[in-house]
């Protein structure tokens, strides 16, 4: 399988499969390697999705020196090796950190010089969304891009040219569960492919269930990827529509959607529809999310069925949503206002509430703001009937 990926992967940008939201040509991306302009990248991104391949194809348009590292055994000796051989040189050498969200603090500080002064083009790839483990700094200095899972059309011309000139033939049915069972993961496409190849030039379906008997990782189908699948699910149950939103998580399932892909979604909704209307909701969530994550499936769908069921039945509100969101704005556009100085750490003048039966009137903030308004569904009738107690009103 390896000498076939590695076959077939792409030297150019041309033929790239996939990704074109990141490098259509259209895309900043795609314009900054043509112009040889490479800042310093963050792939995240399912396996077999063109992580490694873009970083090659990128060092290969640049013409440069090209170094692959994994996170996972890293020596920081290793890296300072190479960046000393670069120190005065004429060409900046590609540095690749595959599961790049494993680098420590101490590895990324090692980078941060490199970095800043622009010696070597760091890029990075992970299978998880770095964004948390990268350190401040490190972003700061560089681009963060999801890579989707290929759709069943980019991965059917994957195919069309790994069969190009060959024996090999597939029946329709036998090309679709190639598809449909690789989940928008074109390794594991072309692993089965070839290996299915050394039993039996002429692939049937039967041969390629033997070797996989089930769908791998995040589902997708020729029509709709598991992004639009959790879309309508996640629709449906803010409509209230259950048979809507137990079919679509059948689909998900039945596709082979991860349990961590469906409940952390679920996890979200649970907040941002449902929110104090309801605030059960998100200890259900958060409890089929631990549970489901240490059971797997089939057990899982039980506890997935019944989270949808729950939460599609509750009074919706989003107005915990739409409260910090509206915060966060008054932030971002500059409404930055001095903390009381009763209510800073040196708390000089504060009145203890406790002390005054639960609530007194003191100045909590500068200037009187209206982030929060309630729509009165649900539970959230109680918090406000609890406020208005606890201020006397």
């Amino acid at each position: 399988m390896t000498d076939l990926s590695n076959q077939l992967r792409p030297k150019t940008l041309t033929n790239f499969i996939g990704q074109s939201h990141i490098i259509g040509e259209d895309k900043a991306l795609y314009k900054l390697i043509q112009k040889k302009e490479i800042p310093h990248l963050f792939f995240y991104g399912k396996p077999g999705t063109g992580k490694t391949t873009l970083a090659k194809i990128i060092a290969n348009q640049i013409n440069t020196d090209y170094y692959y590292f994994n996170a996972t055994s890293i020596k920081v000796e290793d890296l300072r090796k190479v960046f000393e051989r670069y120190k005065n040189a004429l060409i900046k050498p590609l540095i690749f950190i595959d599961e790049v969200h494993r680098l420590s603090k101490n590895q990324q500080e090692v980078l941060l010089p490199v970095m800043e002064n622009y010696e070597a083009i760091i890029i990075g790839a992970s299978t998880e969304n770095p964004f948390f483990t990268l350190t401040n700094a490190i972003r700061s200095r560089s681009f963060l891009y999801e890579f989707l899972p290929l759709t069943a059309d980019e991965l059917s011309i994957i195919i069309d040219s790994a069969t190009k000139d060959s024996e090999i033939t597939l029946n329709k049915e036998a090309r679709e569960y190639l598809i449909i069972s690789s989940s928008g993961d074109a390794r594991a496409m072309l692993n089965l492919l070839y290996f299915a190849s050394k039993i039996d030039t002429s692939i049937s379906l039967e041969l390629l269930k033997e070797l996989r008997a089930n769908v791998i990782g995040d589902g997708v189908s020729s029509s709709d990827t598991h992004y639009d699948l959790a879309s309508a699910m996640i629709k449906s149950l803010r409509g209230t529509d259950i048979d809507a939103a137990l079919y679509y998580l059948a689909r998900l399932i039945n596709g082979g959607e991860s349990v961590e892909f469906i409940t952390r979604r679920l996890v979200i909704f649970a907040s941002e529809d449902i929110g104090n209307a309801n605030p059960n909701a998100l200890n259900l969530a958060v409890s089929t999310m631990t549970a489901t994550s240490k059971l797997g499936y089939p057990e899982s769908r039980i506890l997935l069925g019944q989270c949808v069921i729950y939460l599609a039945s509750s009074p919706k509100s989003n107005t915990a949503y739409m409260a910090i969101n509206k915060a966060l704005s008054e932030v971002k556009n500059g409404k930055i206002l001095d903390i009381p100085k009763h209510i800073d750490n040196q708390h000089v003048g504060y009145k203890y509430p406790h002390d005054y039966g639960g609530w007194v009137e003191q100045e909590y903030i500068k200037e009187e703001l209206e982030l929060y308004s309630t729509l009165n569904m649900g539970y959230e009738k109680t918090l406000n009937e609890w406020v208005k107690k606890i201020k006397g009103q």
